[in-house]
């Protein structure tokens, strides 16, 4: 299983997927594609997750948790925007042609950093430890990329306001 080391998502509209490419580039490199379903579940559980997890979030009042939840964010992208690179469009081509669909994909703590799990559907998959600032940075990495993609989380349509009922004579 390669560690996980480098990651890089692209939205590929032929295919309506993301492509998840670990450690591209390097001879351990390894691809998967990441659906609208799993894509969209994974942000949602994982914004939650990483809120839930924080230590200064535990310490803060509830009312105050969603601005210290942005505020964290920002630190963390902050943090890690030097590590951030384009990656070189032929890598991308050549993972992209050998990805398998991605079976599952799991983020647990592990001390003061998290595991993230890549599974194929192949028997391929790749895992690594990161820290926090480094799990907010794939995770607006991989935002960036379903807003290519223009996938949104389903919103129950507004409700309407009743039409007035007609007239009735007797």
């Amino acid at each position: 299983m390669p560690a996980l080391r480098s990651i890089t998502f692209s939205y590929r509209s032929r295919e309506d997927r993301v492509l998840a490419a670990v450690n591209l580039g390097q001879p351990d490199a390894w691809a998967c594609w990441l659906t609208r379903r799993l894509a969209l579940a994974m942000l949602e559980r994982a914004q939650k997750f990483v809120a839930t997890t924080s230590p200064l979030a535990q310490r803060t009042a509830p009312d105050h948790r969603g601005e210290l939840a942005a505020f964290e964010r920002d630190a963390a992208l902050a943090k890690t925007a030097q590590a951030m690179s384009v990656p070189a469009a032929e890598a991308l081509k050549s993972s992209a042609a050998a990805a398998e669909l991605i079976e599952r994909m799991t983020i647990s703590q592990q001390g003061e950093g998290f595991r993230l799990e890549f599974h194929g559907e192949r028997g391929g998959e790749a895992a690594g430890l990161v820290a926090r600032a480094e799990l907010q940075r794939i995770l607006r990495m991989l935002e960036a990329e379903v807003g290519k993609a223009a996938w949104v989380l389903p919103v129950a349509p507004a409700a309407q306001p009743a039409a007035p009922a007609p007239a009735v004579r007797h």
